[in-house]
């Protein structure tokens, strides 16, 4: 039996990263992964694999291939004959998973942590806890860090297949189809419905909550919905019930009701982005007794100590935000702490982003979170319409916004909606991590013309002085 100071089960991002970070600290360390692909071990999780990567790549694909089609004529950029490879746009994603996924298998071996393929089952405790895996290895440590993971969630009588299909699967469509349905409006449903109706496909969003982006600003989210719908196409439809779903020669049928009455609809393919599950399912002996909640996840404290001694959880498998950065900061904080160094992790200023065109990012808090909470507020928002550099990209429409608090001028939060907000949306996080007040970010300089005076002006805005609007 192999012993090690820490076993970490999982090889995503909170798992992978942690056990890098273990082995940086001294620590013998081993991660311990199902993954597979022709028996060799895939590390990088979902997120690699099957999920923020791909998804992003493909994105990035389908932009490209939208802007060839619609935006370059108006830049005088005329190609004449545009057409669609979709094997090469798929082979081109694969590419850049499996640099990727041989650049952690790189890392590991450089940092000396040992990888080992298979499912891992913590079967006993003491002065250290017995792993089973189920390539027949046990091995011993004296710290487990468990970053497992989360799965699609399944909707009852819509058995994966062909037609219907989960996240990871709507990453592989051989070609686009004409009727795209998608059950949920979250991060993965318009992430993935934005890839295909750049592609030629008819979308179709179904979302049980009567918001659209609950979590985002208000007015972010009602702007995005504007945009999607009337810009783009899209068919958004709210408050809705989903009650049966047949799949049946080469379609998929959707029975659900919205405010109007009982619809029934037909589709070419059918993607399930109704949330997702943690994997927590077999992970510890019942006899160890290891928390859950009553979702499935597994309890920690603010530090991701599980309420069993040495052992840790981090990322999807342990609630909150599933997020691949936050699960990487919380495989961080996990290994300092084993290490016996002073570590936190603050869950306030985690950026939010949707991949979308225009893309969605924020941190902090929301204009509804700071009225319930009674808070009073300042606001300061610029439209990038007004923005030299988002006119020239031809990319000019949406806001940043800021809040911040009405005595202290500190920054409570920022929200975009806009041309690459998933890289504005760094310096706000970097703001409210050193507690910046919005006259701090007004007095300074912005490069010019950049996106980044976006938020410049913004931060002008709050004290109603902004320049150029």
């Amino acid at each position: 039996m192999s012993a090690y100071d820490v076993a970490v089960i999982g090889a995503g991002p909170g798992g992978y990263v942690a056990a890098i970070r273990c082995a940086q600290l001294g620590l013998k360390t081993v991660c311990i992964d199902e993954r597979e692909r022709d028996g060799k071990g895939l590390l990088g999780g979902t997120c690699l694999n099957v999920g923020c990567i791909p998804s992003k790549a493909l994105l990035e694909s389908s932009e490209n291939f939208e802007r060839a089609k619609h935006g370059f004529p108006s830049q005088g950029i005329l190609i004449g004959d545009l057409k669609l490879d979709l094997q090469a746009m798929q082979e081109r994603k694969r590419k850049i998973v499996d640099a990727h996924t041989n650049g952690i298998a790189f890392l590991f071996k450089k940092n000396k942590v040992d990888s080992i393929l298979g499912r891992a089952r913590i079967v006993s405790g003491g002065q250290a806890y017995q792993l089973e895996i189920s390539s027949s290895a046990t091995v011993e440590a004296k710290h487990v860090i468990i970053a497992t993971g989360s799965s699609p969630r399944k909707i009852e009588g819509a058995p994966f297949g062909p037609r219907i299909v989960d996240s990871s699967g709507a990453l592989s469509f051989e070609e686009a189809p004409k009727r795209l349905g998608i059950i949920g409006a979250g991060v993965i449903g318009l992430e993935l419905g934005s890839v295909w109706r750049r592609l030629g496909s008819e979308v179709t969003l179904l979302e049980s909550s009567p918001e659209f982006l609950p979590l985002a600003d208000g007015k972010i989210s009602k702007e995005a919905m504007r945009l999607f719908g009337r810009d783009q196409g899209w068919t958004i439809k709210l408050g809705v019930n989903v009650l049966y779903i047949n799949e049946k020669d080469d379609i998929v049928n959707v029975v659900y009701e919205e405010k109007s009455g009982r619809v029934e609809q037909d589709f070419d393919k059918l993607i399930v982005a109704a949330g997702r599950a943690p994997n927590t399912q077999g992970i510890a002996e019942d006899a160890l007794g290891l928390a859950l909640d009553d979702k499935g996840f597994v309890r920690i404290d603010a530090q991701c100590r599980t309420n069993l001694p040495r052992i840790y959880a981090v990322g999807d498998v342990a609630g909150g935000a599933m997020l691949a950065h936050k699960a990487s900061e919380e495989g961080v904080m996990a290994a300092e702490l084993i290490a016996g160094r002073k570590a936190e992790f603050d869950r306030n200023i985690v950026p939010w982003v949707i991949y979308t065109k225009p893309e969605i990012a924020w941190v902090g808090k929301t204009e509804q979170q700071l009225k319930e909470a009674g808070m009073e507020y300042k606001v300061g928002q610029f439209p990038f319409s007004a923005n030299g550099r988002a006119q020239a990209l031809g990319e000019a429409k949406g806001f940043a916004k800021m809040l911040s608090d009405a005595k202290t001028d500190r920054v409570l939060g920022v929200h975009i909606v806009g041309p690459y907000a998933s890289e504005l949306i760094g310096e706000a996080v970097l703001a409210m991590a050193f507690s910046a007040s919005s006259e701090d970010i007004a007095l300074t300089v912005h490069a010019h013309p950049s996106l980044s005076e976006a938020i410049h002006e913004a931060a002008l805005a709050v004290a109603g002085r902004a320049l150029h609007i």
